[in-house]
């Protein structure tokens, strides 16, 4: 049976944008809940600043309480070498960069120019590499931006090769406005496959425009193994007007096993989730498969 890698963002790309802050109590359980529901990649938070991104304050003492089986992987995201002192300090093993292939959204997002953020993200990974940390490591805006339009494909390409270059383990492409369509995906992953032989590549992917699972069909297709997704559907960029959330973990598993491909992960554990983050923000999420399960027109 083929399977997928299913990577969750909601502690860290869902929760970003939310005004209602959760607890740390809360993310703790929050985390132990998507290991029970079977996800074995959790990204925790991002060691950012605390005044920009209000709940990633609380990052260092969220690593402190989880405890993670030792099959489940935690990485951060971090943008800067404060960030990746703090992370170093909080023992973390893995974690994830990315930058902008759009200079307007760079700028909008961490104050700095593309060829800057750019340079910057080689040196610290680089840096990452020489503390033992394994590096995920990708770029925004791949597919286009909303600030830009169309963001040249030899930038991404060749972003990508440069963190590859400085030691980046894994490497994905992010869809950061939700502008990518299928054909795009399946183009932007030959390119990829083409230059860059070998890599491990993933896609992180925005539902927008509702071609979140269409795209993710295609990244399949084109030999992609791993993505993002986060639980309910939650996320979004702060600095993307218009910005939705990614695929629903639960609607991809679903797509998944409707294909005969394996991902670990029970959508009746995920639907748990999604009940409990409602109620505490107070607001429907726009994930489809758990208001399926509620008419019992699919089991585990």
């Amino acid at each position: 049976m083929d399977s997928v890698t299913l990577e969750d963002t909601t502690l860290r790309d869902g929760l970003q944008s939310e005004k209602i802050e959760l607890t740390v109590e809360d993310k703790v359980s929050l985390f132990e809940m998507l290991v029970n529901a079977g996800v074995r990649r959790i990204q925790v938070g991002s060691f950012v600043h605390p005044g920009i991104v209000p709940q990633m304050a609380d990052i260092e003492e969220l690593i402190r309480q989880v405890k993670a089986p030792p099959e489940v992987r935690l990485s951060a995201l971090v943008l800067n070498s404060r960030g990746l002192d703090r992370a170093l300090k909080c023992g973390m093993k893995h974690m994830n960069l990315s930058v902008s292939a759009s200079d307007t959204h760079s700028r909008k997002n961490v104050n700095r120019s593309f060829e800057k953020a750019r340079s910057e993200m080689i040196a610290l990974t680089k840096q990452a590499v020489s503390h033992g940390m394994a590096v995920q490591a990708g770029v925004q805006c791949a597919f286009g931006c909303v600030y830009e339009g169309a963001i040249p494909e030899e930038h991404v390409l060749t972003t990508l090769q440069y963190l590859s270059e400085a030691g980046a383990g894994e490497l994905y492409l992010a869809d950061t406005s939700g502008m990518a369509h299928p054909r795009q995906i399946t183009r932007m992953v030959e390119q990829v496959h083409h230059h860059l032989p070998g890599e491990t590549l993933s896609l992180h992917l925005h539902d927008t425009r509702g071609l979140g699972l269409a795209n993710i069909i295609a990244g399949y297709e084109a030999g992609v193994r791993g993505f993002d997704v986060s639980t309910g559907g939650l996320g979004g960029c702060p600095f993307v007007k218009g910005a939705a959330g990614n695929v629903p973990t639960e609607d991809a598993v679903n797509l998944f096993a409707r294909m005969g491909v394996d991902t670990g992960i029970r959508i009746s554990g995920l639907c748990r989730i999604v009940e409990w983050l409602e109620s505490r923000l107070g607001r429907t999420l726009p994930g489809r498969m758990c208001r399926v399960l509620q008419h019992g027109a699919l089991c585990d």
